[in-house]
């Protein structure tokens, strides 16, 4: 089954660097994944894979900690996932559709905290709860710049990566 990670914390400099995308594909098919294949610098990973998530999640996070030395999250989903998500998006033709952000996670998510952070006010920023994913708005003038997933991991207790609504939507296409 076609599975993508999304690799939470890849940076273009410093520890959590990856080289090249193409070493990573390399290290990857090494340990097995079949098809793998990588979609744009900020690690997302499409590969085929019988493996469970979470077993594809450690196997992946341990590969390129011991082979490139980034610490980095990993979170698995699936193409009916990634499509739902596009699909579910709360914001419509109104809001540029760049600015739109998808934050993924494998873990669960507090429902009164969440309810809790959805009934506050964040200015022009938005936040809104999908059945796969958390949406935000973030305009590019907006003053207070708080939503981000630093933000969201700390409220929520989770671990979680973000990716614009275009990516998401492109990965979902690469997966049927």
């Amino acid at each position: 089954m076609k599975k993508v990670a999304l690799l939470r914390g890849v940076t273009p400099v410093g520890k959590n660097k990856i080289p090249k995308m193409s070493y990573l594909v390399e290290i990857l098919t090494e340990v097995g994944l079949t098809s793998v294949q990588t979609y744009i610098q900020s690690g997302n990973i499409i590969c085929e894979t019988d493996l469970a998530n979470e077993q594809l999640s450690q196997l992946i996070h341990q590969t390129i900690k011991e082979k490139i030395g980034a610490d980095l999250a990993v979170i698995i989903k699936n193409q009916p996932e990634l499509a739902q998500a596009v699909v579910e998006n709360p914001f419509d033709q109104n809001y540029d559709s760049s600015r739109v952000h998808l934050v993924f996670t494998n873990d669960e998510i507090n429902g009164e905290k969440l309810n809790k952070l959805l009934q506050q006010d964040f200015g022009e920023e938005e936040l809104c709860k999908g059945s796969q994913c958390l949406y935000m708005y973030l305009p590019r003038d907006a003053q207070k710049k708080k939503l981000n997933t630093n933000f969201l991991e700390k409220r929520l207790g989770i671990t979680a990566t973000m990716r614009k609504l275009s990516v998401v939507s492109r990965l979902s296409e690469m997966t049927v």
